[in-house]
C-alpha cells in the first residue's frame, strides 16, 4: 500500500499524460520481470494451459479497462464523484465472488461502508451535475467494476499458477491496450523531459512492481476481497506523502475523512483474514 500510494504524488511531479503512464508502467514492468522469471526458472511461462493463458489474457484486458474507464471519467464529473465511485470495487468483489466460492463476511461488508464513508467525508461528497457529469460517473463505476474482475481474475488464476508469469502477461496485454487507447486518443509516446522519464522508472518500481505485483503475489493466498478493501487506504497514504514530499498539508476534514477510512479498512480485512492467516501457507 505504501507503495501503491506513491502513484499521485509522482505523477503529479511528472508531465506525462495518464494514459501515458499506465502505459509505460505496464511495458516497463513487464520488460523488467521477463527475464527474472526466465533466469529463475525457465519452464515457468510454460505453466500456463489453454485456459489460464486466455484468462490471463482477459485479467490484462480488464486491467486496461479499468485505466480507460476511470481516467476519463475525472476530467467529466467531479474528482469526489469519481473518487467514490471507484472505491466501490470491494462491494463488487463481494458479489462476484459468489462465483468463485468465496464471500464478503458481513462484518467485512461493513467495513467497507465505513471506509467509503470516510472516503466521501475526504473528498468532500462533491457531485456532477448534468448529462457530462452523469457520463463521468458511469466511467467511473465501470472502472470499479474492472478493478473488480481484474482482482477476481488474478485470485482464480493465482491458486494454481505462479505469480511472474501471471503478472508478465496481464502487464504485456495492458500495454498493448494502453499503446491502442494512446493512439486512438493522439497522446505522445515521447517527447518527455528526463526528469518524467525518471519518475516514470520509479513509478515502475514502486507502484507496479511492489505494489500491485505484491497485491497479485497475495491473491494466491489471501481472499480477493481482503486485496481490495486494502487498496482503499490508498488515497489516506497519497495524502500523507503529499504531506511530506510536496507540502501539501490536508485540512481538517481530510484527516477525519482518513481515519474514517483507515477504521473501515482495519475492521474490513480483519473480519476476512482472521481464519485466513490461522492455516495459510507460506508465501511462494
Amino acid at each position: 500500500m505504501t507503495a501503491v500510494s506513491f502513484s499521485a504524488v509522482l505523477f503529479r511531479l511528472g508531465d506525462a499524460p495518464p494514459l501515458t503512464v499506465a502505459f509505460y508502467r505496464c511495458l516497463l514492468a513487464s520488460a523488467v520481470l521477463l527475464p527474472v522469471a526466465l533466469i529463475r526458472d525457465p519452464s515457468a511461462l510454460r505453466a500456463f494451459t489453454r485456459r489460464s493463458l486466455g484468462l490471463s489474457l482477459l485479467s490484462g484486458v480488464f486491467l486496461a479497462l479499468h485505466f480507460a474507464t476511470w481516467i476519463p471519467s475525472l476530467n467529466l464529473t467531479t474528482v469526489a464523484a469519481s473518487t467514490v465511485l471507484v472505491t466501490t470495487s470491494p462491494l463488487w468483489v463481494a458479489l462476484l465472488g459468489q462465483v468463485i466460492g468465496e464471500r464478503m463476511s458481513r462484518r467485512a461488508v461493513a467495513g467497507v461502508v465505513v471506509a467509503l464513508v470516510g472516503t466521501l467525508v475526504i473528498t468532500g461528497g462533491g457531485a456532477g451535475v448534468g448529462p457530462r457529469a452523469a457520463g463521468g460517473d458511469v466511467l467511473a463505476l465501470g472502472g470499479a467494476l474492472f478493478a473488480a474482475a481484474y482482482v477476481m481474475a488474478g485470485r482464480t488464476l493465482r491458486r494454481d499458477l505462479p505469480v511472474l508469469p501471471y503478472v508478465i502477461v496481464v502487464y504485456s496485454t495492458c500495454a498493448v491496450c494502453m499503446a491502442g487507447a494512446m493512439a486512438v486518443s493522439h497522446e505522445p509516446f515521447t517527447g518527455y523531459s528526463p526528469r518524467t522519464w525518471l519518475l516514470l522508472v520509479a513509478m515502475t518500481a514502486g507502484p507496479q512492481l511492489l505494489g500491485h505485483t505484491v497485491f497479485n503475489l497475495l491473491l494466491g493466498h489471501l481472499s480477493a476481497s481482503v486485496v481490495t478493501i486494502s487498496i482503499m487506504a490508498e488515497p489516506v497514504g497519497a495524502t500523507v506523502l503529499a504531506l511530506m514530499l510536496l507540502g501539501e498539508v490536508p485540512a481538517l476534514v481530510s484527516l477525519i475523512g482518513g481515519a474514517i477510512v483507515l477504521a473501515g479498512v482495519y475492521v474490513g480485512v480483519r473480519s476476512q483474514t482472521h481464519e485466513q492467516l490461522a492455516g495459510s501457507a507460506p508465501l511462494e
